[in-house]
């Protein structure tokens, strides 16, 4: 991902979520998401970044339709040595299309290459598309569960976790 893509990337995830989480995230919240200050955020985060998180965008004819990132696995405030896949969205017109498998398995050849044993991730537990999503890559629920609380509403999220093979 380049400075020139952030925009891009904003967009794809504000869109993305108000498709995916639609009835599970209150619409107050879903409606309010700022394009212009994610999008910043996202400047902001590359440029200030210290170089352990990865991200990635996928391209279709010279357009962004997809977004993933990764990087060292959050346990609280500590980063750990495993892995963790931070967010993964594909344009809502491109789902189903191919390109969030290809950004999943970029992440996870790229975490194996880095040396990552395992890579985490947290999916709303009502996501039952993404929860599917998932699965068929090879990710399973470890059982450790998470409040989200968004807009007062608590909304819960689960992990899952894949074993990353021997690095090449």
């Amino acid at each position: 991902m380049t400075l020139d893509d952030c925009h891009h990337v904003a967009t794809i995830r504000i869109r993305g979520w108000q498709a995916a989480y639609a009835g599970l995230i209150p619409r107050s919240y879903l409606d309010a998401l700022d394009l212009d200050a994610d999008a910043e955020r996202r400047r902001t985060n590359l440029v200030n970044g210290d170089g352990t998180t990865v991200n990635l965008v996928a391209e279709r004819a010279g357009e962004v339709v997809g977004w993933a990132c990764h990087g060292p696995y959050r346990d609280g405030e500590v980063r750990t040595r495993d892995a963790e896949l931070y967010a993964i969205y594909v344009r809502p017109d491109q789902v189903g299309k191919g390109v969030g498998q290809a950004l999943l398995r970029e992440s996870t050849e790229r975490c194996t290459s880095a040396g990552h044993r395992h890579m985490f991730l947290w999916v709303l537990k009502e996501n039952a598309s993404a929860r599917r999503f998932y699965e068929r890559s090879g990710f399973t629920p470890d059982g450790a569960e998470e409040p989200f609380e968004v807009d007062g509403v608590t909304v819960p999220e689960v992990r899952y976790v894949r074993a990353l093979g021997t690095p090449r």
